[in-house]
């Protein structure tokens, strides 16, 4: 009875170290995805990505019909031309005042002389004077009142200036443009949709540079820091897993309850960790997919 006893013990202890997970989380691949919208209003012309397709950055995926855009873009241009066209040509304008002035300006120098060789009578002297100042008069209120208006065409014409480049942006914003070099996981929209500001198109994410989302207990966040190096399995099903190396990127500050689908080596525990372990992607890893992390 004895022996029996001992060789149950045993056993059970056996069983028990047998049980322990070989992991210390675990977690789903996940990666940071860009919602690329629509930012003006317009039927959609064409989407030149499908689900799955790669895109590089900066590059044109979808075009929104510019029509109505550019037809306002032709008449601003229009109203631009005609009104720059209308601000007055001051110099011609006032070129026969100066004529004058210069004229009078050569009379009073002369009435000036003939009065001094006593030739002329001081009223003559005077009358040229009076014309003179009252030409001079003329010439600054005119270049005055034509100073204002060519102020105000030139503030109307820099006003549509404004408008066009108004109307030129949204055209341009009509081309809608990859922000990242990554893969189209869902596409929203169909050409001949009708879209409006805000409007998703598709959804992208760059599937090189992927990340784990584990979850740890309390008592094993004095083991975990950002930067540290740690080993990712990944589970492909049956028996095929691979180990892949990670980094910790992040650490959350609270905790939360433990997701129905993760398991943690400690079946007690309620409250986890989550942490951000990048992967370098080979091209195996998905979305979704399951994996575990050793420390």
């Amino acid at each position: 009875m004895k022996k029996t006893y001992i060789f149950l013990v045993s056993a059970t202890l056996l069983a028990s170290c047998s049980s322990k997970p070989d992991y210390d989380a675990t977690g789903i691949f996940e990666a940071t995805t860009v919602t690329v919208s629509a930012e003006t209003t317009g039927k959609i012309l064409s989407i030149s990505a499908e689900e799955g397709d790669s895109v590089i950055a900066e590059s044109q995926v979808a075009l929104i019909d510019t029509t109505t855009l550019a037809l306002q873009r032709l008449q601003i241009m229009t109203e631009q031309q005609a009104t720059e066209s209308s601000s007055p040509d001051i110099i011609a304008q006032v070129a026969s005042l100066r004529t004058q002035i210069a004229h009078w300006q050569n009379e009073t120098a002369r009435q000036e002389r003939l009065l001094a060789d006593g030739a002329t009578t001081r009223k003559q002297l005077d009358d040229a004077r009076t014309q003179l100042s009252t030409l001079r008069d003329q010439l600054s209120a005119q270049l005055s009142t034509l100073g204002k208006n060519r102020s105000s065409i030139s503030d109307n014409a820099l006003a549509l200036q404004y408008r066009r480049e108004q109307v030129e942006d949204q055209i341009n914003r009509s081309k809608i443009i990859s922000p990242i070099s990554g893969t189209v996981l869902i596409k929203y929209a169909e050409p001949g949709e009708y879209a409006t500001p805000g409007k998703p198109l598709l959804k992208l994410a760059d599937l090189n540079d992927i990340y784990l989302r584990s979850y740890f207990t309390a008592s094993q966040l004095a083991a975990l820091k950002i930067g540290q190096k740690v080993t990712v399995v990944a589970d492909f099903g049956g028996n095929e897993k691979y180990d892949y190396p990670g980094t910790i990127t992040w650490i959350a500050e609270e905790s939360e309850f433990t997701p129905k689908s993760i398991q943690t080596p400690d079946s007690r525990a309620n409250l986890v960790y989550a942490v951000k372990i990048a992967v370098k992607n080979d091209g195996r890893l998905k979305l979704g997919q399951y994996g575990e992390v050793r420390l």
